[in-house]
């Protein structure tokens, strides 16, 4: 597990308006600080489940990607929406959307919903032959 720190600069949006944000990462957790209140969780899951609702989280991240032992930059942008939430419920609904830029080329999470495993799973399915990245540096604490 990396021990390294990683902050990716993004916007948080809300009904009172939109602020720069910075996450930061340990390969631990995810942290956050929206409007002098600091959020953190071991997952993107995990900061849904907190007292974030209503709201929109959007970030992009380096990340770099191995063809055939070269290692390519791309970028990873992320869209996590959170919806209401219900009186006794204890998350918002979380819709995360990955986009990843590679090579002049967008793959896709596709599909409205998925967590983050699942999205970076179908962008994989979408890349060339031999294209590996490793998720280990986003808070998800393992390589894949």
């Amino acid at each position: 597990m990396s021990t390294e720190v990683e902050a990716w600069t993004g916007w948080y949006r809300d009904r009172q308006g939109a602020e720069a944000i910075t996450i930061t990462t340990d390969g631990a957790g995810l942290r956050t600080t929206i409007r002098g209140v600091e959020f953190s969780g071991v997952s993107l899951d995990a900061l849904a489940e907190g007292s974030l609702a209503d709201c929109v989280l959007e970030w992009d991240l380096p990340l770099p990607v191995a063809v055939d032992d070269t290692v390519h930059q791309a970028t990873l942008s992320c869209l996590l929406t959170l919806g209401r939430r219900l009186p006794g419920s204890a998350a918002a609904r979380a819709d995360l959307g990955l986009t990843l830029h590679f090579g002049g080329a967008v793959y896709t999470s596709g599909r409205p919903g998925c967590d983050l495993e699942a999205g970076l799973a179908q962008i994989r399915r979408q890349l060339p032959a031999g294209a590996l990245f490793s998720d280990e540096r986003l808070g998800l604490g393992r390589p894949v």
